[in-house]
């Protein structure tokens, strides 16, 4: 999920300009002749798309771009479901969040195959378990995928020394367990912020306990398609935890993507997040929008709890009521190849799903994400912390299942609800949507 809009000019317009020229995959499938093709594009949050229709446009003078950006991912949803039962209106490239991905290959067979229109040409572009994801269990490739979702932690820099402990990047590394992170030393190192300084130590429950399910093996659902939640030991061995440290004042008990203006963000109301490359996008723009910068003391650290975690990443897709399928599919092959993703990133943080990408200097160097994060080398660390990411099986209600089944007990675990009777609570609204629905 993304929230805010794009902020910031991309930097590297002028390469990715060249790139259109020279890669030849902008005019691979547009219209020929004449003929004016408009194509219509759904997205979501910040993706970091916004700025590259116009340069699609100048070198395809024949198509012209109609784009719409829905504020987040659980809109963005809720707007495709209702389209897609509908049987119309629904874009020409449509994007889709990982979170609801088992709901769109539910239906993958309304989804166009890109394999038609040149898709095993370029799939060794992406890393190989970002384009299974997008594959459906008759071997259909459709999506192509945007950026993936590693995990670090944000860290406010000047909360942390004034707390006594370490604010640089190497020693917030070492003090959560460096290479060896656990949750257990999370929740340590938030009881001794806590302590010192009297102030919850995370904005909410909620995105912690969303990296914690995450990076099992296994999340909501088992690889073989199952619920996984209900007698889940491991779950609730997290979520003991998760209750515990809400217990310890450890949260702030702020609302999901609501920091009042991200006031909450400059005025010492937490001082760690969970960061997912995307997430850096949000964090700088909330500050900024509280009249923040820089000096507010935002910071990257290459460490995670538990290990690496991958949350969220996006993918571009062709619905099959498009009446312009091979032009659709050349714009989506086009916004996702590398040169297109290192502007994307540039934008907005989101770590490129493309190998190539992935190591250009325009994500590995210098950008205004990493001028923000007190010059943390943003891409050299969301590339280390997507080392070991395997993509974790998302059922068709997993969406439902984080937002609406577990939503409202994580609000109950920060309103100082016992974590037992969260847990319970928690397991009856999962049999009443999901089970029995």
């Amino acid at each position: 999920m993304r929230l805010i809009s794009r902020t910031g000019a991309i930097a590297i317009a002028g390469a990715a300009s060249l790139a259109l020229v020279m890669t030849g995959c902008a005019a691979s499938g547009a219209g020929s002749g004449n003929e004016k093709i408009t194509l219509t594009v759904t997205t979501f949050g910040t993706m970091g798309l916004d700025d590259l229709y116009a340069q699609y446009e100048k070198a395809n003078p024949n198509i012209t771009i109609k784009a719409t950006n829905i504020d987040t991912g659980g809109n963005a949803l809720t707007d495709w479901k209702t389209k897609q039962a509908a049987g119309n209106g629904l874009p020409d490239v449509q994007a889709v969040e990982e979170g609801w991905l088992g709901q769109v290959m539910g239906v993958s067979d309304s989804f166009t195959d890109l394999s038609s229109y040149g898709a095993n040409d370029i799939k060794d572009r992406w890393v190989d378990w970002k384009l299974g994801q997008a594959t459906d269990p008759n071997g259909r490739i459709i999506g192509y995928g945007t950026d993936i979702g590693p995990e670090g932690l944000c860290y406010n820099s000047a909360l942390f020394a004034a707390a006594g402990l370490p604010s640089d990047r190497d020693g917030v590394a070492t003090l959560f367990g460096g290479k060896n992170a656990t949750w257990d030393d999370f929740f340590s190192v938030g009881e001794q912020y806590h302590a010192a300084t009297g102030k919850a130590f995370y904005d909410q429950s909620g995105f912690v306990w969303n990296a914690m399910v995450n990076q099992q093996k296994e999340g909501y659902y088992t690889k073989g398609g199952k619920l996984n939640v209900d007698g889940n030991s491991d779950l609730q061995s997290l979520w003991g935890k998760l209750a515990n440290g809400a217990a310890a004042g450890l949260s702030s008990n702020q609302n999901q993507w609501d920091w009042g203006g991200g006031k909450a963000f400059t005025d010492g109301s937490f001082a760690v997040f969970v960061c997912p490359g995307w997430m850096l996008g949000v964090v700088k723009g909330q500050v900024e929008a509280a009249g923040g910068d820089a000096t507010t003391g935002w910071d990257f650290a290459d460490v995670f709890p538990g290990g690496a975690a991958n949350w969220g990443g996006s993918f571009l897709t062709v619905p099959t009521t498009s009446k312009h399928p091979k032009e659709a599919a050349a714009l989506a092959a086009w916004l996702t190849d590398a040169q297109q993703e290192v502007a994307a990133f540039q934008a907005a943080g989101t770590f490129p799903s493309v190998i190539a990408a992935q190591s250009d200097p325009g994500v590995t160097g210098e950008s205004d994400l990493t001028k923000f994060f007190n010059n943390a080398p943003v891409g050299q660390i969301l590339a280390s912390r997507a080392e070991n990411v395997v993509a974790q099986f998302k059922g068709p209600d997993d969406s439902v299942i984080q937002e609406q089944v577990f939503g409202p007990s994580i609000k109950e675990l920060d309103s100082g609800t016992n974590g037992d009777t969260a847990w319970n609570d928690a397991i009856a609204l999962l049999n009443q949507l999901v089970v029995n629905k």
